[in-house]
This record gives structure tokens, sequence and C-alpha cells, in this order.
């Protein structure tokens, strides 16, 4: 990742929690530490790739749509799982399918890399979020994402 690619990350990565009212609806329960935080994550990915990344959609040489993904085992599947976060489409561009495009592409990368399911939270009242989850595929576990701050 380049210092422009990084700071355009940042920046999208960096909007959408300062911003989404879903994610500041919960963010003191995750423990949200801020722009710090963010920076620390996006060092973490670089220097621990086999972790997760930060998938980019880019228009030219400016990034439009980004989110965040991470690698986990699961028992129920018996391999590799994605767990995708912070997804985020620069509001100009929303309702233009980029942020399906950016899906649908890295769901080809991850199939590439036998990684057999995608998880992902979405707030029961963010009904827009909900539609366009639905129309890639996603569907309901019925159970609710809960956090345990250790620090």
């Amino acid at each position: 990742m380049s210092h422009e690619t990084r700071r355009a990350a940042a920046s999208l990565l960096r909007d959408f929690l300062r911003a989404d009212p879903h994610y500041r609806a919960s963010s003191a329960a995750y423990g949200d530490g801020g722009d710090a935080a963010l920076e620390r994550a996006l060092d973490l990915f670089l220097a621990q790739p086999q972790l997760g990344l930060v998938w980019l959609t880019l228009e030219g040489d400016v990034a439009v749509a980004a989110c965040v993904v991470c690698f986990a085992i699961s028992t129920s599947r018996g391999g590799i799982v994605a767990k995708l976060d912070d997804v985020s489409v620069d509001p100009a561009r929303r309702g233009t399918g980029i942020g399906t495009a950016m899906l649908n592409a890295l769901a080809a990368w991850l199939r590439q890399r036998a990684v057999s399911r995608i998880d992902c939270g979405c707030h029961r009242d963010n009904e827009g979020a909900w539609r366009f989850y639905e129309r890639l595929g996603f569907r309901s576990l019925h159970e609710e994402r809960i956090a345990w701050l250790l620090d």
C-alpha cells in the first residue's frame, strides 16, 4: 500500500467512523479509539497482512469506496472466513453501483483464496444497508453481535 493509498483509505474510513449514525450508536461499546486507533489499525494491516486488509475501489487515482476485511478460522466451515467491517462509499457516489461492484470484486478475490464465507454486522434499523447486503446474497443469522472490551 503506497502512502497515497493509505491516506485515501484513512480518509474514507475516518469519514465513516466519524459520521455514520449506526456506527456511532454503538461506538462506545466497540471501544472506539478515534483517529489514533484507525492509524494503528492501518499500520497493523501493513505489518501483518495475513490478518486482513483494507479493500479500496478507485476511480482513476481517487478512492471512492473502502471496506475492512479480517480473517478468522470457522469451525462450521472448516476453513478461513472473512469478517467485513466499515463498508464505506463516498457520499457523492452512493447509489451508483460502486458498493456492489466493490463487494463482488472482493468476493471473487476471496474465493480465489479459498475463503468460504463473509460475515458482516449490520444495525437492525439501517434498512438501506440491509437491502444492499441482501441483494448481494447476505442472509440474517438472527443473532446479535456483542463485544467485551478487554482493556
